[in-house]
């Protein structure tokens, strides 16, 4: 299908090949190709197909943090591609642009979160001679930091 929307969605899509694409179309969230076969079976929704010919399902816009979640908690990232304006003065094809990535590891959402367990990020920090760990729990706050000499951070880390 070659229709203008279409053509966005495959721009867009192209940029993140690894996640599934919640493309906005007026009042839902639709994913086409793929992305709405694999989407369809972890959330449980109707697969159907756009003028026959290519899969596609779609969530209601409004109900998207469910989904989201479900989608993150089978180990999928998730790309939120909005409409934000009319480009030509034509109605039919708005703009759109990806306003947030979402993945398992990125998250902080505390809804989003696995719910009684530790949800870490990590950041090592290299220079000549040291290296700088911190580790952050998004969900109780904590946080932790060590620094290590270059002789010995290999050690540390149990290399």
């Amino acid at each position: 299908m070659n229709t203008p929307a279409m053509r966005q969605f495959q721009e867009i899509k192209a940029k993140y090949p690894d996640a599934i694409l919640f493309f906005r179309m007026g009042d839902f969230y639709e994913m086409f190709g793929d992305d709405a076969v694999e989407a369809s079976a972890i959330l449980d929704i109707a697969l159907t197909k756009r003028q026959n010919k290519i899969p596609m399902c779609g969530i209601p816009y409004h109900a998207t943090e469910n989904y989201i979640s479900r989608l993150i908690s089978a180990n999928r990232k998730v790309v939120i591609c909005e409409q934000i304006k009319d480009t030509t003065g034509n109605s039919k094809l708005l703009q759109r642009e990806v306003v947030r990535v979402l993945s398992p590891g990125t998250v902080v959402e505390e809804n989003l979160l696995k719910g009684f367990s530790n949800n870490y990020f990590c950041v090592i920090y290299f220079e000549e001679n040291s290296v700088f760990l911190g580790f952050a729990d998004v969900s109780t706050s904590d946080l932790y930091y060590c620094h290590y000499s270059k002789d010995n951070y290999l050690k540390a880390l149990g290399v």
